[in-house]
């Protein structure tokens, strides 16, 4: 079996408001582990309790992802602003 080799360059990865776009999903998954609580003794009864603990989760993750994003857009603008300085010199 031969390697596979791509036959055109991959495309530049989309830039957008990412801190927010993760931010907005942080908050959506918080808001439906909130809104589970009240049921918790119906998921119980049913054993999917599962649910309610995935959304705690995806908003834990979430805190993390948010982490995460600004620290990658605070090392892409001080970079950028590192070949700005150089480019200058």
């Amino acid at each position: 079996m031969e390697k596979w080799t791509p036959k055109h360059e991959a495309p530049e990865p989309l830039e957008g408001p990412v801190v927010a776009t993760i931010t907005g999903g942080t908050i959506l998954w918080f808001v439906l582990f909130l809104a589970q609580l009240p049921f918790y003794g119906w998921f119980d009864d049913r054993g999917t309790t599962w649910w309610v603990w995935t959304c705690l989760a995806g908003a834990g993750l979430g805190l993390i992802g948010i982490w995460y994003v600004r620290g990658r857009e605070a090392a892409i603008k001080r970079d950028a602003e590192s070949r700005a300085a150089t480019a200058a010199e």
